[in-house]
This record gives structure tokens, C-alpha cells and sequence, in this order.
């Protein structure tokens, strides 16, 4: 789970007092009050500004120091706010799909930018993910989170190619596009395995550190049993039970791409997500799966 730190604390802090400051029955005290916040707000991102250009003409020590400085989530979400950080948001939506771009790919799909408009990412799912069991979790989790830690100043999402509405277990604002609904990313900027709001997170799994092609391992996830497979150099997981007899996976056998239930004998697509051979209409609970540097799962 992610580490509740000050800064957390504070921004709920400033969230409530706000709360208190906008139910104030008094027109005219609420008025000023807001007043006041402003011109605070203002006044710390003038300075903020200062900094910002200070460390810009001093060359490559003041770079790497601002560097440094925005890869610490509290000062990178106040830059965002006074929109002073340093890497424009079409690039950083582009790096979050980019780290998600191998899970999705994995699953038979992808991810497509269709642009920006007004802060508004425009989305297109391609290839099986737009049908497959795996593309709620694909987008929920996946997505959603990438776009949490690199773009938490995004103002909202619309999405082509959802199968089904998306179920968030956050009340946030939706953005509509053919039918699909994705909540609006609006999180922290700390990054590296914050709480996506609906029960789950990114989880480090070290265990699948160093599991060779064509290798099968069974590991835990917070209590969660899971079964790891390297498939042509690609880690996918999924939860380590048949579809067909709830028998555990790691103890069968991993030819190729198909994945052969030791109990009963079914053999399951792990690249198409888990889908059954022979047209059965099973298919394996995928779990998403994140490796960039550190294996990392979302249950």
C-alpha cells in the first residue's frame, strides 16, 4: 500500500478547511475568505516562479537541482499548479501510456492518443482489448494509475473502444464518449503504487525478479495467490486458479504461449488473456501487471 505522509496529510487538511470555507453561511465572510486563499496561492506561485527562473539560468547545476525538486510529489503537484513544471502534459500523458503500453500489448491491444483538448486526453483502445475480460482491469488500474503519477493536472478522460461502463468506486467527474465512462484522473503526483481509489494498488512483486522465458513461479500479492509467467520475455499474471476446476496453475505446465491445467488438462491462451483453447468459454482472472525497473500488480 502506499505510505500516508504529510504532505498527504496536508493536502486533506487544506481540502477540509476549503470544504469549511465554501458551507460559511455569511456571503460576505466566505467571499473574503476566498479572497484571502487566492491571494495566498498567488503569492506562493509568484515566488515559486522566481525559483523556477533562477534555477533555469543557472545551467546544468540549477537543472539537475529543479530535476531533483520535481521528482518529489509535493513540490511537483504545487509546480502543476502554477504551471511551472518543467515537462509539458501531451509529453507526459505520452510517457504514462507509454509505461502501460507493454501490459496492454500483452493482452493482444493497445492504447492510442488521439489528442488533447482543453486538459481532455482522448483515447483509443485497439486490437482485443476492447473486448476482452481483461479490459476494465486494463484500463482501471493501468491507465488510470500511469496517468495519476505522470499527469495528475489532467482534466479529464474520453475513451473509444470500451466494452463495458467502467465501475470506479470513486465519485469523480466522467467525461462521455459512445457509451463508456472513465472517472477523471484528478490524484496525488507521489507516485509509485498510490491507491487507485477502488480497493486496489500497485503492489511490488519482487519474486518475479529473474524468472527466465518459458519460467512458471507462484507468488503473493498481499495475501492474493498468484501465478507468474514469463512468455517470450513478456511477465504476465493471473490469479492461480483454473477456470475450469480451480486447480493451482503453477503446478502445470507452460508450453509456449499455452498455459496446461495439471487437474484437468485445459489449456489457456495466457498472451490473449487467458482466454481457453478450443473456443471453451473460459478464461483465466488476469491480474495487471506493470515492468518498468520493478515488477509491480495491481489486486
Amino acid at each position: 500500500m502506499a505510505e500516508y505522509t504529510q504532505a498527504d496529510q496536508l493536502v486533506e487538511r487544506v481540502e477540509a478547511l476549503s470544504e469549511r470555507v465554501d458551507a460559511l453561511d455569511d456571503d460576505r465572510a466566505r467571499a473574503l475568505a476566498q479572497e484571502l486563499v487566492g491571494a495566498v496561492m498567488e503569492m506562493y506561485g509568484d515566488g515559486l516562479a522566481r525559483i523556477v527562473r533562477v534555477l533555469d539560468g543557472a545551467g546544468d547545476p540549477g537543472a539537475a537541482i529543479r530535476d531533483e525538486l520535481t521528482e518529489d510529489g509535493s513540490v511537483a503537484s504545487l509546480l502543476l499548479i502554477h504551471d511551472l513544471y518543467p515537462v509539458d502534459l501531451p509529453t507526459r500523458v505520452g510517457e504514462a501510456l507509454d509505461t502501460v503500453r507493454p501490459y496492454m500489448e500483452s493482452h493482444g491491444g493497445n492504447v492510442e492518443l488521439l489528442g488533447l483538448d482543453d486538459g481532455v486526453a482522448h483515447l483509443r483502445l485497439q486490437g482485443s482489448c476492447s473486448g476482452c475480460a481483461a479490459s476494465q482491469a486494463t484500463l482501471e488500474l493501468a491507465i488510470k494509475q500511469a496517468l495519476d503519477e505522470h499527469a495528475p493536472d489532467l482534466a479529464g478522460l474520453e475513451v473509444e473502444g470500451v466494452a463495458e461502463p467502467l465501475t470506479g468506486g470513486v465519485e469523480l467527474p466522467m467525461v462521455h464518449s459512445g457509451g463508456a465512462e472513465l472517472p477523471v484522473v484528478n490524484g496525488n503526483a507521489n507516485g509509485g503504487g498510490s491507491s487507485n481509489g477502488g480497493g486496489s494498488s500497485w503492489i511490488a512483486l519482487d519474486g518475479a525478479n529473474g524468472l527466465e522465458a518459458g519460467g512458471l513461479r507462484r507468488l503473493d500479492a498481499e495475501g492474493v495467490a498468484l501465478v507468474v509467467a514469463n512468455v517470450d520475455g513478456s511477465l504476465l499474471a493471473y490469479r492461480n486458479a483454473c477456470a475450469a476446476c480451480g486447480a493451482a496453475l503453477d503446478r502445470g505446465e507452460l508450453d509456449g504461449r499455452m498455459l496446461r491445467c495439471a487437474e484437468c488438462g485445459v489449456e489457456f491462451d495466457l498472451p490473449r488473456a487467458g482466454r481457453a483453447a478450443g473456443n471453451e468459454p473460459l478464461q483465466l482472472a488476469p491480474i495487471p501487471l506493470l515492468d518498468d525497473g520493478q515488477v509491480r500488480v495491481a489486486v
